[in-house]
């Protein structure tokens, strides 16, 4: 065994270590720990599990190759993903955590005093979940297969399991504190690297406020090789399609439910919001340094690996090539390795980086680590949203309402099992980039959950009918140009599958404001319920009047 091997797998080894031990010690013993980690989580630390929770493998594999290779029409996942928090911590976080509700299913459900609505709304949660569950365990592959030189499909059955023994075995009390320890990990891995190529290619030890200098740098190596450049905007894909990208990454982070289901874990509204801004200087941290990390990636490939000879690549191009994420062809036949014959997948950037720039084995390790940290952190996120909406949303609260806590908490944790099975199933051949997989989900979570829940804490008027029509026509609306973009070609203005969000929002609003305006309004019971949402804890709005609480 190669020393490079025994580094990478002692820090995961030890990673993985210390997460058991924090999901051991905080395991979920009764059906809140499980579902809300207890309401307890202070404000700092749920901002920090918020990040770990929200930073993927899309976030920390996927995004800086995507930036990478797109240039600057990939900003539009950073600005998506960015402005999405702000819409989310002052537009419904506090409003649903005052609701009261596990889940947000269970406050449809109750909002709209309809068992169907929240039946839907499950179903909703579940393929959302499930859908961006497929890109993370498609990255636990990348890396796995890496780590251990064997094929990305192989990593990804071995990812499965980890993840499904550590998720059904803590609950979200363990989740939590694991996804804070998860967090640490991460974001050291990712900033150490970009911190040393700064420094190695410009004498910089600040990555963000040195990398403008290797953009210009890029332009003229892209100038000089016939390339649209680097920095050109709306070279891979129209303006349309990047302004729908960002609106629907922006609206679907605020309808993600395992994101939402984060500001139920804190005591108050108040602490909602203030988890909010926590979890958006956590996640900055490594927003800002991508864009970073793709300039310094993208000049090593084209400065130091490009126009070598073929015959003397270095050691990392073979073991890359044995995972089949990176193809290198000499098509011209000279011998000599030209920037168009080499073809990396967009999701091994970050993961070879450290490889490519030569920066030591231990950092290799901890990247390997990092990515794991990132896949396991909102896998786990994500197989509790898809529990919580069968075991809590569906077996209690419709078919089985006198459902011991001992009953509930087992059909959590078999849920568990079976939604990673099935996703580790789909992702041993995913359907597109690690990137692209998670922005369907967004897509869906902004064009069934985002109108939902505006109209359900913003209009009074919004009634049961109303919101299932607009969950049922933003779903079918949203689904089908997914299908028909990815698999039929056809584009509106140029807008792509990943951009799909926006025309599933449009409908999802239009019907659930047309059908609401059609049909009886809710009672005047629930319409002072929608308004109470809006004050803080201690005042009450009931009979048009406000109280303060005793």
């Amino acid at each position: 065994m190669d020393t490079q091997f025994i580094t990478s797998l002692a820090i995961i080894l030890a990673t993985f270590a210390l997460y058991i031990f924090i999901a051991i010690y905080n395991k979920a013993k009764e059906t809140s720990d499980f579902y809300v980690a207890g309401r307890g989580v202070p404000p700092v630390w749920n901002g920090m599990a918020i990040g770990a929770d929200w930073m993927s493998a899309a976030s920390f594999i996927g995004m800086a190759g995507t930036i990478m290779m797109l240039g600057y029409d990939g900003l539009a996942y950073i600005m998506g993903w960015t402005g999405g928090y702000l819409l989310l911590t002052f537009l419904l976080a506090p409003q649903l955590r005052k609701s009261g509700s596990y889940t947000v299913p269970e406050f449809i459900g109750d909002r709209f005093k309809s068992n169907t609505a929240l039946i839907i709304a499950a179903i909703c949660t579940m393929i959302i979940s499930f859908t961006y569950s497929i890109g993370q365990l498609s990255g636990s592959g990348v890396v796995i297969g890496r780590l251990f030189e064997i094929d990305a499909k192989l990593g990804t059955m071995i990812g499965v399991v980890l993840i499904a023994i550590y998720a059904a075995f803590g609950g979200m009390k363990g989740i939590t504190w694991t996804q804070v320890a998860q967090y640490i990990v991460l974001i050291v891995a990712y900033l150490v690297p970009v911190i040393f190529m700064s420094l190695q290619i410009t004498g910089n030890p600040l990555p963000w406020l040195s990398y403008g200098e290797i953009v210009g740098k890029l332009g003229e190596l892209d100038r000089e090789l016939g390339l649209s450049e680097y920095f050109a905007p709306f070279e891979k894909g129209t303006k349309w399609q990047f302004l729908a990208l960002m609106f629907t990454l922006m609206a679907g982070t605020a309808g993600l439910p395992h994101v939402i289901a984060r500001f139920y874990t804190v005591s108050t509204m108040k602490a909602a919001r203030w988890s909010g801004a926590w979890a958006l200087l956590f996640i900055a941290l490594l927003y800002f340094s991508a864009p970073a990390y793709a300039a310094f990636s993208r000049f090593i490939l084209m400065t130091q690996v490009a126009g070598s000879k073929i015959a003397d690549l270095p050691a990392w191009t073979k073991t890359w090539v044995d995972t089949g994420l990176l193809k290198v062809a000499d098509t011209s036949g000279d011998g000599i390795l030209q920037w168009n014959e080499l073809i990396i997948a967009n999701d091994i950037v970050v993961m070879a980086t450290p490889e490519i720039a030569n920066l030591g084995i231990f950092v290799i390790g901890l990247v390997a680590a990092g990515a794991m940290a990132a896949a396991l952190s909102t896998a786990g996120g994500l197989l509790i949203a898809i529990s919580s909406a069968f075991a809590h949303d569906i077996y209690y609260r419709v078919l089985k309402p006198d459902a011991t806590d001992k009953q509930r908490l087992k059909v959590g944790r078999i849920t568990i099992v079976v939604a990673t099975l099935f996703a580790g199933i789909v992702a041993l051949d995913p359907p597109g980039a690690i990137t692209q997989i998670v922005a369907w989900a967004f897509a869906i979570a902004t064009g069934t959950f985002f109108p939902a829940l505006v109209l359900g804490v913003w209009w009074k008027r919004a009634n049961a009918q109303g919101l299932i029509a607009g969950l049922l026509v933003g779903l079918a609306v949203t689904l089908s140009y997914i299908f028909a973009a990815k698999y039929g070609g056809f584009t509106i203005l140029g807008i792509i599958d990943t951009g799909a969000g926006v025309f599933g929002a449009i409908a999802a609003f239009a019907a659930n404001i047309i059908v609401s305006l059609a049909t009886k309004p809710p009672s005047q019971e629930i319409q002072d319920a929608v308004i109470n949402l809006r004050y803080p804890e201690q005042m009450t709005y009931k009979d048009g009047e406000v109280y303060m609480n005793e």
